[in-house]
């Protein structure tokens, strides 16, 4: 192996490893813990099956889009979702050909499922509360960060690729 293919292998390893800490840390408390602490996990009486059954498949989307993506910043982009541990290079390739957020999205999915699980409104209130923060954050620190760090790529992405509602091609 050569010497710039081993160093690439250990920033990946790095990066694997910072990704796996940041989606216990980031993801594991937003779509995890706060949840258990809101509602201990308790269905609020008799939910239907109907409801059941479709939170069942949006926490399971969810938390497929969630590793997806978090697999996505390790293999193709050598870094980690983490601000303090950035990509080397912009992640384009698997679901953020559809949607620029993806992982946002998942959290928000795993929320909701969630919610219609247990019959939870309050969980709802919350993934409302998520999503309104990380709309904000976006917007004032994520977006202008990625423009200054990647330049015309970033905005020829931002310019194909919507933020929030992915495109079905």
């Amino acid at each position: 192996m050569s010497p710039d293919a081993e160093h690439r292998n250990d920033l990946r390893a790095k990066a694997a490893l910072g990704s796996i800490v940041f989606l216990v840390v980031a993801p594991g408390v937003v779509a995890g813990l706060i949840p258990w602490l809101l509602t201990d996990w308790d269905a609020a009486g008799d939910v239907a099956w109907p409801l059941v059954a479709a939170g069942i498949v949006l926490v399971a989307a969810g938390a497929g889009a969630l590793l997806h993506a978090f697999a996505r910043f390790v293999a193709e982009g050598i870094g980690t979702p983490a601000p303090v541990a950035p990509t080397e290079q912009m992640v384009v390739g698997g679901l953020y050909r559809y949607v620029r957020n993806p992982m946002y999205l998942a959290v928000g999915a795993t929320i909701v499922g969630q919610a219609m699980i247990l019959g939870r409104p309050v969980l709802l209130l919350y993934a409302a509360a998520f999503g309104a923060a990380v709309v904000a954050f976006v917007r004032l620190y994520e977006e202008p960060t990625l423009a200054r760090r990647y330049g015309a790529d970033y905005d020829a992405y931002r310019r194909s690729v919507p933020g929030w509602v992915p495109r079905r091609k």
